[in-house]
């Protein structure tokens, strides 16, 4: 009895979190002239899929933009994080433990902060209103927390293992390359999943760095049609659709690889 009052309870709060979505998409197949009913509908009885046709025909740039800045982001993120992981965790180089704690202090600044600080550095660069710029700065939000998923990660890894491959003359580079790196899979995609996350659902750096720009990301398109279209909230809510549909699907298919990777290496034998 007492188990099926937590599941009732689990299924309830499950459900009033979710409603926001169930009511954005049931907004985006809602007709206009059913959109203003009292009360409104819990369900769209005459379904239309007028919003998804502005989406096709006004947002796919948006998209595409998003979905260059977030691989670029994750690229970029692995490649400057996970070597820095490695040498904190099997180098151990001086002034580790201090560089660990300024990467975690550094994710407690403000993201407006950052922002503005980069706007100055890319005025005198004439980075602003550029995809490369963008990526640059949504790196810097997520190249902390993978420094330190990495670190923990690789610092499980038996070191007997880095041994048999410095006596088979592998140096460190080609032990990260060859041995550490294929056996944190986990953690690479924990990593590249955060990243891709956050630099798809930024607004902060976007609408600061590359705001009226020829390329803008989803987040950007979004603000800018409900400035334009404050009337269209079918059109508005497929949109929002639309631009979670990438992040949910990466986040199931990723999900057991995030579970693995978030664990491995809280518990110490």
């Amino acid at each position: 009895m007492r188990s099926t009052g937590k599941t009732c309870a689990g299924l309830l709060l499950t459900g009033i979190m979710l409603f926001p979505v169930y009511w954005m998409l049931n907004v985006s197949l809602t007709r206009d002239q059913d959109m203003r009913k009292s009360p409104p509908g819990l369900f769209p009885a005459h379904a239309t899929l007028e919003g998804y046709r502005a989406v096709v025909d006004q947002q796919l740039p948006y998209l595409g933009t998003s979905l260059v800045i977030g691989l670029g982001t994750v690229a970029l993120t692995v490649a400057l994080a996970a070597p820095a992981g490695f040498a904190l965790a099997k180098l151990r180089p001086r002034g580790g433990g201090i560089l660990s704690f300024v990467l975690l202090a550094a994710q407690m600044i403000p993201g407006i902060i950052m922002a503005m600080g980069f706007y100055a550095i890319y005025l005198q660069l004439g980075l602003l209103q550029s995809v490369p710029g963008l990526i640059v700065a949504d790196s810097t939000l997520s190249v902390p927390f993978a420094v330190l998923v990495f670190t923990a990660f690789m610092s499980g890894i038996p070191g007997e293992l880095l041994q048999a491959a410095q006596v088979d003359g592998a140096r460190p580079l080609r032990t990260f390359w060859s041995v550490v790196l294929p056996m944190s899979r986990n953690s690479v995609v924990t990593v590249s999943l955060f990243a891709f996350l956050w630099s798809w659902s930024d607004f902060i750096l976007a609408a600061t760095l590359v705001n009226g720009g020829a390329h803008e990301p989803i987040t950007l398109g979004i603000y800018h049609y409900i400035g334009n279209n404050n009337q269209q909230w079918n059109a508005i809510m497929a949109t929002a659709v639309v631009a979670s549909l990438p992040a949910a699907v990466i986040l199931v298919l990723a999900q057991r690889y995030v579970a693995a990777g978030v664990t491995t290496g809280a518990v110490k034998d």
